[in-house]
């Protein structure tokens, strides 16, 4: 896995999965719309778009993650890019990452989220994200964000807070015991058509010594 994903968030909800088909009325190969990912019961087993689908250029370059309470920064992603805006389809190779943080996150109340990313020749009319986010089968939380327009040959900055979901102690302990079982597909959306699929899966372990005996 590469150390870049792109991630934003908004309004939320919490609750499990239901039974039943993954994505109701959808077949592959169909068109994918924010009400099928609305209907999702699981973290995807593959990507439901390829990166061609990214015919706007849309290229993260920082990903920067805060808690609001203490002001203290828990995450800041730089990616090396030109400063000159290409209006060039990008294959993006790092679509799935792997985040490492403290089982001290799960306890965090509010977080600040933001996010820099760049726009090629066209613009961006109804920039959509749903991220969904699962423990297990367990449905921790939906965000869905209308982050609206984007003019072409544009750079973007933006900051959203949202507040992270009430988890029973049973559940954060099992979260912490259990690394990269927490996992979560990011969505984005464009005039409700998907152009991008993030995956990103979560450890809340304390970090592991390394060992630096030599055999």
């Amino acid at each position: 896995m590469e150390d870049w994903n792109g991630f934003i968030s908004g309004a939320t909800t919490s609750g499990e999965a239901e039974e039943g088909e993954v994505v109701a009325h959808w077949r592959p190969g169909e068109p994918v719309s924010p009400q099928h990912v609305l209907w999702l019961n699981s973290y995807t087993d593959e990507f439901l778009c390829s990166p061609e689908d990214n015919i706007y250029n849309v290229n993260f370059s920082r990903f920067k993650i805060r808690d609001l309470s203490s002001g203290t920064v828990i995450l800041d992603i730089k990616k090396h890019c030109s400063t000159e805006i290409q209006d060039i389809i990008q294959h993006d190779t790092s679509r799935s990452i792997q985040y490492h943080f403290s089982p001290a996150f799960l306890a965090l109340k509010e977080i600040g989220a933001t996010l820099e990313f760049t726009v090629g020749s066209k613009a961006l009319n109804r920039f959509r994200l749903i991220e969904r986010h699962f423990f297990r089968n367990l449905l921790l939380k939906t965000f869905d964000f209308e982050i609206g327009f984007c003019i072409p040959h544009s750079r973007n900055t933006c900051e959203h807070i949202y507040c992270l979901p009430d988890l029973e102690p049973d559940i954060v302990e099992e979260m912490i015991a259990s690394p990269f079982e927490t996992r979560s597909d990011s969505f984005y959306f464009v005039n409700n058509n998907l152009i991008m699929h993030h995956k990103a899966e979560y450890s809340f372990s304390p970090q592991r010594e390394v060992d630096t005996l030599s055999e």
